[in-house]
């Protein structure tokens, strides 16, 4: 049975017990996988014909059977999982193919721009499988996120309307959201009660509370997406602070 209010980390800890809740979640998170495969090992890879994919797909499923909100984040501890497993197989086979650099290749002219070509060609179609990587991981992200800030009775739509227009607002609501971050106990109290302390907020930093209660859904979608497992979201959202 599905949970729409839980977390991505609590939806973990319910799974790990049921192999075919693993084995589906394991499969909607392959791109994430690949994409943490591909940080360590440095290089392309490709389900089906990459080792190095094997064991990431064994350490993400270790990772659900191990993890423990306690652990912090489940996606970066499945990265820390990935990554010492990935190490312990190099050190067992002794061997890591190492990638090959165009200066290890002949002089010649012909040979080179052979060389350069295959080399832009190759760069051109990684871009493209990474792209595909990132825009996957996105819409997973993006489907917790919708899920989770339905705890709060918000929509993407109420985030769009509440985004500040005015340079002096967007300061005031980054003020909001940094006082929260730097709290953990505020953060854990926004979490686990789904509402703003608008009095809190109000006495840390002297901010007006109308001014609060008008930046209540940017800055919970704000705490929510810079507290969570949404690193695609982050990047990807202008939220204005930098204008």
């Amino acid at each position: 049975m599905n949970n729409f209010n839980e977390t991505l980390n609590e939806k973990v800890v319910r799974i790990k017990f049921s192999k075919e809740d693993r084995n589906n979640f394991i499969q909607d998170y392959k791109p994430f996988i690949a994409a943490a495969v591909e940080k360590c090992v440095g290089k392309y890879v490709v389900y089906g014909e990459d080792d190095e994919l094997s064991i990431g797909l064994m350490a993400f499923e270790e990772a659900i059977k191990q993890y423990e909100q306690s652990k912090g984040s489940f996606l970066s501890f499945a990265q820390t999982v990935i990554k010492r497993r990935l190490i312990d197989y190099y050190r067992k086979e002794k061997k890591h193919k190492e990638v090959t650099f165009l200066n290890d290749y002949g002089s010649d002219s012909s040979d080179s721009e052979e060389m350069y070509e295959y080399a832009v060609t190759n760069q051109q179609a990684q871009n493209k499988y990474q792209e595909k990587e990132i825009n996957e991981l996105r819409r997973i992200e993006l489907v917790q996120l919708k899920e989770e800030l339905n705890k709060y009775q918000l929509t993407f739509n109420d985030i769009a309307k509440s985004s500040p227009k005015h340079k002096n607002t967007k300061k005031a609501y980054l003020d909001i959201v940094k006082y929260i971050i730097d709290n953990p106990e505020l953060v854990k109290k926004i979490k686990t009660k789904t509402y703003l302390p608008v009095a809190e907020i109000e006495s840390g930093t002297k901010l007006p509370r109308k001014t609060i209660e008008r930046a209540r859904n940017y800055v919970i979608a704000a705490t929510v997406i810079l507290t969570g497992d949404y690193y695609c979201i982050r990047e990807f959202i202008d939220w204005g602070w930098q204008k």
